[in-house]
């Protein structure tokens, strides 16, 4: 009764501008992360391989992209910094009565960060004053604290969608297990899911560029080898992001069953559940969908015969509205079927490559290539819809609702309008340094030598022609 009362009260109307504002950052910052994880280990790929078999094209590629990296953490740094400082701006009920087991994975990510920024600045500056293999080890610190920050991040928010390792006495935690806060139920399987992600997204949108080059007739060696590092390493991900995909669903469904009913578009616990592509719920009936017979209830269960709980299990206090239920189904669609796209074009590579072990010349391959990184792009976005609406209307699952967490008190707009101003400014800027960059390598072409320890061409021989430089 009490639960019932309390969900009567209208929404305040911070509620609005403070879910575009957090769903604009959010949306923003999940660009940036791929190239704080994956990008730098592909980066440390073409630096092992120059430093271990002298290839001065790889060697290359590795500065270069250690230097896109670098304005990539940058622009990181700042859309980071304004996501956590709008977690207590915007989420008051969320930090004030939950922030001693909520911030603890925070601040686990802060010591990755300053880890990372350390020695991203060591790495680029000891280009020219370090030697090889010392040199590329702190490349390696650089790539393992990224996947550090990423996976406390990911601890954070698993924790929302499974909160445990807490108690709450008198609507405050008084005490917390940090281990269970951080490896909670939803942790490994998101965090390996994300890890995945990012691969597949840096993978691909770096591959694109030089595919874009090759289509440009541009086929010397620094393009093929360009294109064949992210892309392959984003063809390894993307299997093993299907086979993670699929037991995360069963997850969901034992775990989360309203937000599994909204993904499979259930609006009725039943068994013999189809899988519906497209479609949406009106009214409370599923339509304009394509079914798919018994497919959901497999996908659940192994069987036909498996029960899946509906909407209308869920308790009507807490029941997510058809609008979200709608909104979330149909991101998961677009996620699956962006994701089966690059899986195919993943597989087209891997028949090509194992006929004749070099990159593939198709047309068609390479505008696919092309355009692959922000279909990835696509897939991690709607991905995210569905984690975060999904989770409607909790702000963390079972504890407190979205409604609660949020600040109460003055208007959110112009704080939203700032914010969005700053990230035009960044991305604007982003964008301005890494074109006049391109251009300057442009114009150097691919067999310029970079650095010190980098293979070199022989010393041109003295023309002694006039004699002035005989004995």
């Amino acid at each position: 009764m009490l639960l019932s009362s309390l969900l009567s009260v209208a929404d305040p109307p911070q509620l609005l501008p403070a879910r575009e504002q957090m769903a604009f950052t959010l949306g923003f910052h999940i660009i940036i992360v791929p190239f704080g994880v994956a990008f730098t280990f592909m980066m440390l790929v073409c630096q092992f391989r120059a430093l271990r078999y002298g290839d001065q094209q790889a060697l290359l590629l590795a500065q270069r992209w250690s230097r896109v990296a670098a304005v990539l953490f940058a622009v990181g740094a700042v859309s980071g910094t304004v996501l956590t400082f709008e977690l207590g701006l915007l989420w008051p009920g969320l930090m004030g009565a939950y922030g001693a087991a909520f911030g603890f994975p925070f601040a686990i990510e802060g010591l990755f960060f300053f880890l990372e920024a350390i020695f991203m600045a060591i790495y680029i500056y000891g280009w020219r004053r370090l030697p090889p293999w010392p040199h590329f080890l702190t490349g390696v610190v650089v790539t393992l604290a990224g996947v550090g920050g990423t996976a406390s991040v990911i601890a954070a928010n698993s924790w929302m969608n499974q909160p445990g390792g807490f108690t709450v006495k008198d609507g405050r935690v008084t005490e917390v297990v940090p281990s269970k806060v951080f490896f909670n139920g939803a942790f490994w399987w998101e965090t390996v899911h994300m890890l995945l992600a990012a691969y597949i997204v840096a993978g691909f949108m770096v591959a694109g560029v030089y595919a874009w080059g090759l289509l440009k007739g541009r086929r010397d060696r620094y393009h093929r080898l360009g294109f064949l590092v992210p892309f392959t390493t984003a063809a390894i991900a993307m299997p093993l992001q299907f086979l993670v995909g699929d037991t995360i669903a069963r997850q969901v469904f034992d775990r989360e069953p309203a937000k599994f009913a909204a993904i499979e578009l259930v609006p009725s616990t039943a068994d013999h559940v189809p899988e519906t592509l497209g479609g949406v719920i009106v009214n409370g009936a599923v339509r304009y969908g394509l079914p798919l017979p018994d497919v959901a209830s497999i996908l659940a269960g192994f069987r036909p015969s498996t029960t899946i709980r509906g909407l209308d299990a869920i308790p009507r206090a807490v029941r997510p509205d058809d609008a979200v239920v709608n909104v979330v189904h149909l991101a998961f669609d677009v996620m699956v079927g962006t994701a089966s796209l690059l899986l195919l074009l993943s597989l087209w590579f891997a028949w090509f490559w194992w006929r004749r072990r070099e990159v593939p010349t198709n047309r068609w391959f390479l505008r696919g290539a092309a355009v692959a990184g922000l279909v990835s792009l696509a897939s991690l976005e709607s991905g995210w819809v569905v984690t975060e609406v999904g989770r409607q209307p909790w702000a963390v699952v079972g504890v407190l609702l979205t409604r609660d967490a949020v600040a109460t008190q003055g208007n959110l707009w112009p704080l939203f309008a700032t914010v969005l101003a700053i990230y035009l400014c960044v991305g604007i800027g982003a964008l301005l340094v890494l074109r006049t960059m391109r251009r300057r390598w442009s114009e150097s072409g691919p067999d310029a030598v970079a650095v010190p320890y980098g293979p070199r061409p022989a010393p041109a021989a003295k023309d002694h022609s006039d004699g002035a430089d005989r004995p």
